[in-house]
């Protein structure tokens, strides 16, 4: 038996790069997601570690089983990982310790050379059926979207659905599990990217090339509450990069911001910034500073 484990995690290594490096990087698997492909970009010699969901992932950094967690933030098609925002928010003491930023092409595939007019339902993760909103209403208008727990997991969807179902998935998940690509580059917006992050204890060191990202709240509300602690920055002539905003659960209409910045946390100007809006805000949290990821080529 052991040595049959043995075989089966030599055969894993081999099929899904998972290595003996220094670290343990987990992601929101199976093996063939995005989310690994963006732990391979971060650290190829890395041991890569799935998982089922990104709570999960979270968790295991938490605790200590995985030396780091890489999660979907934001899509530039589709806007926030909502999940993950609010993880970082309200459930999770971990820093955003990296960014990685991963151009994603979706394919359309099937179980064999299935003709289009054949099709009656569309595994995927909602955010990629969203991605490729326009070209299922184009090119499969009386297919039926169905949401799967992730890219992969819709191919494995597809293939116990049998023929009329197609996915929508990844080229590398095609690859691992011998599904037929019926067309590629599907995604409605070019240049389609997800802004992936790397959890941890601590944050990152200043590099001189850093951004920060910080939330917080206000417990009364009033003119130019918002506009006087953004600026906190402005006066120090830092540059925002992000603000969005999120339902404090607390009441109706109460609302959590977060905004991203140039700057390390540890920096003369950023630390002033970040004590004056700490004192204006009701609740605060850094949610990490660590080195801007470079945007790579679509």
């Amino acid at each position: 038996m052991n040595a049959m484990r043995g075989s089966a995690r030599k055969l894993a290594e081999a099929v899904w790069g998972v290595g003996r490096g220094r670290a343990k990087v987990g992601y929101l698997g199976p093996p063939g997601t995005f989310s690994q492909q963006a732990a391979l970009t971060y650290d190829p010699m890395a041991r890569h570690v799935p998982f089922g969901d990104i709570a999960s992932v979270v968790r295991a950094a938490e605790v200590g089983d995985i030396d780091e967690a890489i999660v979907p933030l934001e899509n530039s098609t589709e806007g926030p990982v909502t999940l993950t925002t609010d993880l970082l928010v309200h459930h999770t003491d971990l820093r955003i310790r990296r960014e990685v930023v991963l151009p994603i092409h979706h394919c359309l595939l099937t179980e064999g050379d299935v003709d289009f007019h054949q099709v009656r339902v569309v595994y995927s993760h909602p955010q990629a059926l969203a991605q490729c909103r326009e070209y299922l209403a184009r090119r499969l208008p009386r297919a039926e979207a169905i949401a799967s727990l992730s890219t992969v997991r819709a191919v494995q969807d597809m293939q116990i659905h049998g023929r009329g179902a197609a996915a929508i998935s990844s080229m590398r998940a095609a690859e691992v599990l011998r599904a037929f690509v019926r067309e590629g580059h599907i995604e409605d917006i070019p240049g389609n990217r997800t802004r992936f992050v790397v959890l941890a204890p601590e944050d990152h060191e200043p590099t001189g090339r850093d951004k920060t990202s910080i939330c917080f709240d206000f417990e009364a509300d009033g003119p130019g509450t918002l506009y006087l602690s953004l600026g906190e920055l402005a006066e120090r002539r830092i540059n925002m990069l992000k603000i969005e905003s999120r339902p404090a659960r607390s009441s109706l209409g109460r609302y959590i911001f977060l905004i991203d910045f140039e700057g390390h946390r540890t920096d003369r100007f950023v630390a002033q910034a970040l004590d004056r809006i700490r004192e204006r805000a009701s609740s605060f949290k850094i949610l990490g500073s660590y080195p801007k990821a470079r945007t790579p080529k679509a």
